[in-house]
């Protein structure tokens, strides 16, 4: 037989506990509003093959003109502000698309070659080709027997 110990409040402390910690969360979504966005904005996928390096952010809603991409050696930037919508006369109820200023940095373990990127943005997904450098791709070295 299991013996517990008796202990009446055990019950109410753990459904405040419970009640704190959403008391905490929802302070915390109304801290951020709907101006911020979240460390991890926009989305990326990155992938590469044996010559080039390949980064898809998802950005529904942009313009190219509120946009930056920034590319130096082995580091890649994307950079931008998702502007809130003018609602005067509106009260939110809901704000789970983030607005505001972002920027998300990848490093890449070998440098790019910054003058061959492209870049290409259709449908709200932009999809960025970074050509490695010819100096960092991997050779062939062909074997000489006597």
């Amino acid at each position: 037989m299991l013996a517990t110990r008796w202990q009446p409040l055990h019950g109410l402390w753990s459904d405040m506990g419970r009640l704190q910690d959403e008391v905490n969360r929802m302070f915390a979504r109304r801290e951020a509003g709907p101006r911020s966005l979240t460390a991890s904005y926009p989305a990326l996928n990155v992938w590469e093959d044996k010559d080039r390096w390949y980064v898809e952010a998802e950005l529904p809603g942009m313009e190219l003109e509120e946009l930056e991409i920034l590319v130096h050696e082995n580091q890649f930037t994307i950079q931008g502000e998702r502007k809130q919508p003018e609602l005067p006369e509106a009260t939110w109820h809901r704000c789970e698309r983030g607005f505001g200023k972002f920027s998300r940095t990848f490093q890449f373990s070998e440098d790019v070659d910054a003058d061959k990127v492209e870049a290409r943005f259709q449908q709200g997904v932009l999809l960025i080709e970074l050509p490695k450098r010819e100096e960092v791709k991997p050779r062939r070295i062909e074997v000489k027997s006597k």
